[in-house]
């Protein structure tokens, strides 16, 4: 017997020598799982977008799968198919196909994954080639699962368990019809019920892909699941945007990972194994700067070239039309109120049913040309992909973001606000800060201590374009991408009239200048910019005749010209010597002649002709003659001047032309007196010409 027993023992020695048989410490050899993970990309596709974009993200995941091939998995946390035109016009089908290009493995439902409806998200589901995680979203009606709970993934011979959830707060961060009809269970709850489960399914390593953020100001967050729910090894995480460059530790033994946001960072986590127990969690983050040298996976760059070119199709759609030049152009929106502002924050006040709504003129890029409009003009003119929250804020800090907004007025500022349910005035003689004069929301004086509701997009809503005082406001709601929104608006009430309404105008202290009045515009201009004053301190007298001097002042202080010299004329002896001298500037610059060469009449009324011969050689003065009118068809406009003088009618012409002065129908009445308004005015569209 014992012979038998030592040539067995001397068998297996024999066997085991050449690994016919494995050692039992074989069982306990070392393995290495990759997870490799995104979250809130937002439909952030290429590097203009501001991370390294989908393309050069597949060259990273495949090379870093080739270092560990069979044992890596790319999973997201979420707010996946929702935040730029080039998702929105597919209703994120297109971020589905590179999504499936890309190869990931599963991915969480983010609260802006249900933008479209839950509906839509379900339809998606059906087009991706890996499932959309969420455990706790129920029908309310049956308390059905919307989407599949969990996913096991067998790495090797390890199982991995993976379960998502989805923050309860989508039910006011997402429009809430988004959502009607679900229950947002306690991700806690489900966290815990999800680790018995996958455990008896037999999971090895059991991972959270989470979309619920570690903000303090969120109630559910992945610390209070880690906390809450033992046995999860690894949560990966989104909705707060997080950069958690090496991961949080939290819990038992959990480590929470998230990569920030818009393809900005891969994440990488390195599980270590020995047999099927973890005994190493190592993650990281590779950057866009680490991966700018790494080429761009042609695939994805081809499959996102030829989205691009089929919505066109898409963006030609019309959607309505207008009966005026909608204004977008840069330096109409970041420095006045504009048709186009008014269109889309009235279109931000529609949606929401909120009090009022704030946009800022950086934020629009183009106008809309007249006539049809088209998916297209709309996207042109947000073209940021950001979308619409509504938020609440007292009269007081609302005042404050109009004070911003307006601090550099008239001058162009990114910030400047385009507002629907408020009206202001802005007081440019105030120092920063106080210059909000007369200011109403939602059609009464704003009260500074109420609070109101106030529709706004995620970039403000932030703290951007240092609206910092709009970045604390309690959140209201989340809606869907600005762009939409707009796109709906128009649809519904097209052809569009937008106007300008004044809701926002230069305060005067002129009390016989109606705010409502063509004038109005005109005067506040050109008394923001100190080339006007009133006849006192209270009037203006808009309808009283303007003098020669008058006028010839007004330019003078419009280009700062300075005399070197006196003037010719002896009759100057009536007005101030700061008039004479301007009128010496006037002289000396060409921009003035007088009656004859002695004398010019300062004190008699400039005539409707006279106006025009000035504005005329102060246009040439400062364009240095680069577009002096000469004679042309548009001189035959008026049938009344053909008995002026030729430099007198070129003037009528060349002011007619660029649309500085109107006539009478097929009159000028070059010899009517000009009026103070009148003057203001064409003064006023002059310097906007030539600025």
């Amino acid at each position: 017997m014992r012979r038998n027993i030592a040539f067995l023992l001397a068998f297996v020695l024999f066997l085991s020598t050449f690994g016919i048989i494995q050692p039992a410490y074989a069982a306990d050899a070392k393995t290495t799982i990759t997870i490799l993970h995104t979250n809130d990309t937002h439909a952030k596709v290429t590097p203009e977008d501001g991370g390294m974009g989908f393309a050069k993200l597949s060259s990273l995941v495949k090379q870093l799968k080739e270092k560990n091939p069979k044992n890596t998995l790319l999973l997201d946390a979420g707010d996946t198919f929702h935040g730029t035109p080039f998702a929105t016009l597919e209703s994120g089908e297109s971020i589905a196909k590179i999504f499936n290009q890309i190869g990931y493995d599963g991915l969480a439902a983010g609260n802006h994954d249900f933008n479209y409806g839950f509906e839509r998200l379900l339809a998606l589901e059906k087009i991706v080639n890996f499932p959309i995680l969420s455990a706790n979203v129920y029908h309310t009606q049956d308390h059905s699962r919307l989407l599949e709970p969990w996913m096991i993934k067998t790495v090797g011979d390890i199982k991995v368990g993976v379960f998502g959830l989805t923050t309860p707060e989508t039910t006011y961060k997402t429009h809430p019809k988004n959502v009607e009809g679900l229950t947002f269970a306690d991700p806690v709850e489900e966290a815990n019920a999800m680790v018995k489960e996958l455990k008896a399914e037999g999971a090895d390593i059991i991972i959270a892909l989470t979309h619920l953020g570690i903000d303090a100001s969120s109630t559910e967050t992945s610390i209070k699941v880690a906390e809450g729910a033992p046995g999860i090894d690894l949560i990966v995480d989104g909705h707060s945007h997080s950069t958690l460059v090496a991961g949080q530790e939290a819990g038992k033994d959990t480590l929470i990972v998230s990569a920030g946001e818009y393809t900005k960072n891969l994440g990488v986590v390195e599980l270590t194994l020995e047999g099927k127990v973890i005994t190493g969690k190592k993650a990281h983050l590779i950057t866009k700067e680490e991966a700018e040298n790494l080429p761009d996976d042609v695939d994805i760059s081809t499959l996102i070239k030829d989205i691009k070119k089929k919505q066109e199709v898409i963006l030609s759609e019309k959607i309505g039309e207008t009966d005026a030049i909608l204004e977008g152009e840069r330096t109409q929106v970041r420095a006045r109120e504009t048709n186009l502002g008014n269109l889309l924050s009235d279109a931000m006040v529609h949606a929401t049913g909120a009090d009022a709504a704030i946009t800022n003129g950086g934020g629009i890029r183009a106008s809309i040309k007249q006539g049809t409009i088209t998916k297209g003009n709309v996207v042109d003119v947000l073209p940021f992909g950001n979308f619409l929250v509504t938020k609440k804020f007292t009269g007081a800090e609302m005042k404050a973001a109009l004070e911003h907004g307006t601090s550099d007025y008239p001058n162009v500022k990114g910030a400047f606000p385009h507002v629907s349910g408020i009206t202001f005035e802005i007081d440019v003689k105030a120092e920063k800060g106080n210059r909000v004069k007369n200011l109403k929301i939602a059609g009464a004086p704003a009260v500074m201590e109420k609070e109101y509701t106030v529709a706004t997009n995620d970039f403000l809503a932030s703290g951007g374009d240092d609206y910092t005082m709009l970045k604390n406001g309690p959140l209201v709601n989340e809606y869907g991408a600005l762009d939409e929104v707009v796109i709906e608006y128009i649809k519904e009430n097209s052809p569009i009239k937008a106007r300008i309404e004044n809701r926002i105008v230069t305060y005067l202290p002129f009390t016989d200048v109606s705010k409502d009045g063509w004038s109005h515009p005109y005067i506040a201009d050109l008394y923001g910019k100190d080339l006007i004053k009133g006849t006192s301190t209270s009037t203006y007298s808009p309808l009283k005749n303007l003098t020669r001097a008058q006028f010839a002042s007004i330019l003078v202080r419009a280009f700062d010209l300075k005399a070197t010299k006196q003037a010719p004329f002896t009759d100057l002896a009536t007005v101030a010597e700061a008039t004479q001298q301007e009128i010496a500037a006037a002289y000396e610059s060409g921009l003035v002649k007088g009656v004859n060469s002695t004398t010019f009449e300062p004190n008699k009324s400039v005539n409707r002709s006279q106006m025009a011969l000035m504005i005329k050689r102060a246009y040439d003065w400062k364009m240095e003659n680069e577009k002096t009118v000469t004679k042309s068809s548009e001189q035959a406009v008026f049938k009344d001047i053909s008995k002026l003088d030729e430099e007198t009618q070129l003037a009528i012409s060349m002011a007619y032309e660029l649309e500085i002065i109107q006539g009478y129908g097929t009159e000028y009445k070059p010899y009517n007196y000009a009026t103070r308004e009148q003057a203001a005015k064409v003064v006023s569209k002059f310097l906007a010409q030539v600025e």
